[in-house]
């Protein structure tokens, strides 16, 4: 006989249940997700934080901030190889040669030993929130690049419809003077070469102030064979402030892989025309983080800027001497 007793849960009940369970796994995610962004982001500040202090470890030591770029531009090596010894890694620095040479003198940054540098994956070089990828030969793109100033980065004088936007200086030098591309790459060239790309900058040369000019901010690795983060070329290794954060205008990569087409990247283009035009070598700030990017000021101090600053006091923040009035707090 039947003791009257119900054994297990009705379909009905099980339904009930799961729809339960699915409810709160709904409202779990997002919560989860927004809590890893949020230590992602604040992972991304401290590499921040770390690049800076390097920086500040050079100026004190070498009695200026290092170069942006080498002599000749291109190839031969940026900024990232002279902080390696103030970011623990004395042993790679050491083996890197030729660092701003040209081919005349040695080899590039995608030769042995070099590329053992250029191929290693640096984590207060990466921000989590991003992916990490490597477009060419096993060569690393990374997330942090270095202000090259508030126009392009042949750093002069841009006209952006009627208006004309003055280069008001940079914490770092990239190309200034040129209208097209590198410096000489061979002997032949080299002789009686008098420009200098890549001249270090001291902190008494920033009389915007320290703590109200960039050093050093966010953008997105490049997916595919994109340059976006190749912060080994002298045409990857910094940002401008001609456009704000985030901002839908295109990255001008001279002489280098652009992959617009992937819907991970920003737009972007190959082509790049003289000064006054805006349109020469240029990228902006971008980050994966919401609502914004994170950046280095000179003073060492890390911030997180919103997409929807002024662009005039972005535009502020980028250069060192522009003596404009800042104020974005």
């Amino acid at each position: 006989m039947s003791s009257g007793k119900r054994l297990g849960f009705t379909l009905i009940e099980l339904l009930v249940v799961i729809a339960i369970i699915a409810v709160l796994i709904g409202l779990l995610v997002p919560a989860v997700q927004k809590v890893r962004e949020a230590a992602n982001r604040m992972s991304c500040s401290n590499n921040l934080k770390q690049v800076a202090t390097a920086m500040h470890n050079h100026h004190d030591s070498r009695n200026a901030l290092p170069g942006g770029v080498g002599k000749f531009g291109c190839c031969w090596g940026t900024w990232v190889v002279p902080v390696l010894p103030f970011m623990e890694q004395e042993s790679l620095f050491k083996m890197y040669t030729n660092w701003g040479g040209n081919d005349a003198t040695g080899i590039r940054y995608n030769a042995a030993p070099n590329i053992t540098v250029s191929s290693t994956r640096y984590k207060n070089l990466t921000c989590p929130s991003d992916i990490p990828n490597s477009p060419s030969g096993g060569i690393q793109n990374h997330n942090y690049v270095v202000n090259f100033g508030n126009t392009t980065m042949f750093q002069a004088d841009v006209t952006v419809g009627t208006t004309v936007i003055r280069f008001g200086g940079a914490p770092f030098v990239a190309y200034a003077g040129s209208t097209s591309d590198d410096g000489p790459v061979n002997a032949a060239g080299a002789t009686g070469w008098t420009r200098e790309y890549g001249r270090p900058v001291r902190l008494t040369d920033i009389t915007d102030g320290t703590s109200n000019t960039l050093m050093v901010a966010e953008l997105n690795q490049g997916q595919g064979l994109d340059a976006r983060g190749f912060v080994w070329w002298g045409g990857a290794a910094g940002f401008t402030t001609l456009f704000g954060p985030n901002a839908s205008d295109a990255d001008i990569l001279t002489g280098a892989w652009c992959n617009a087409a992937n819907p991970l990247n920003a737009p972007c283009s190959t082509t790049s025309t003289a000064p006054p035009s805006p349109f020469s070598r240029r990228q902006g700030a971008r980050s994966r983080h919401t609502g914004g990017v994170n950046a280095a000021m000179c003073d060492g101090s890390v911030r997180f800027f919103q997409n929807s600053i002024a662009t005039t006091t972005w535009q502020a923040l980028g250069t060192s001497a522009g003596g404009e009035a800042v104020s974005f707090n």
